[in-house]
């Protein structure tokens, strides 16, 4: 059975893109010190463990969030939409939210998997402080008979500002190296980080701290 969180968000906003309407949970603080947000993976949702229990930690520490759905996922579709999709339905909900909700706020960026990924691909044009991957699909597994695929790590060399991957020592995809920009924080736990969430959120909190106020 899949387990998955849960939250509460106090306003809920459909925004434009052009490849149809995305969908923002916003969870609210009083005089917020910074801004998250965030973006599921490929074939889940916004109640993933992982994401509910990040979410919560950066709230209580007064950094307002919002959980993204993209456009495929609010038209009750579970199979991903392209990269050049998920991608420019991300930057038209980020410019929404930096508008309005989010105006004026430091900004971090990032999801889970897939999420990650198109975080980490838009990180510069979305104006992003700073990136938080969670359980970052570095190299598909490779298949019987099929040669490796190519991989990822070229997504998070890419980005120009600090990063944090947290990712589970048994996480299926591999783990990326640390760099001098780039923290790699492992944890127990596959590629669904459920392992060890009382880990994942005091390193996540203490980070996320360091980017905002």
């Amino acid at each position: 059975m899949n387990r998955t969180g849960s939250i509460t968000p106090v306003k809920q906003l459909e925004i434009d893109t052009p490849f149809g309407p995305a969908r923002a949970h916003i969870e609210r603080v009083d005089d917020p010190r910074g801004a998250l947000v965030l973006g599921h993976g490929a074939g889940g949702g916004i109640t993933a463990r992982d994401l509910v229990a990040v979410a919560r930690v950066a709230h209580s520490a007064g950094i307002t969030v919002a959980l993204v759905e993209q456009p495929y996922r609010v038209a009750g579709r579970r199979s991903p939409a392209p990269a050049h999709q998920l991608d420019t339905a991300w930057k038209a909900v980020i410019e929404h939210l930096v508008a309005d909700d989010l105006r004026g706020l430091p900004l971090v960026v990032g999801g889970r998997s897939s999420g990650a990924r198109v975080a980490c691909r838009t990180a510069q044009s979305t104006g992003a402080a700073a990136v938080l991957c969670l359980a970052f699909p570095l190299q598909p597994p490779r298949r019987s008979g099929s040669a490796p695929a190519p991989s990822r790590l070229p997504e998070l060399d890419a980005v120009t500002v600090p990063m944090l991957v947290v990712q589970g020592t048994r996480d299926r995809f591999g783990m990326p190296p640390s760099t001098e920009r780039r923290l790699v924080l492992e944890v127990p736990g596959d590629h669904s980080l459920r392992g060890d969430l009382g880990a994942v959120t005091e390193t996540v909190r203490a980070w996320l701290l360091r980017f905002v106020d």
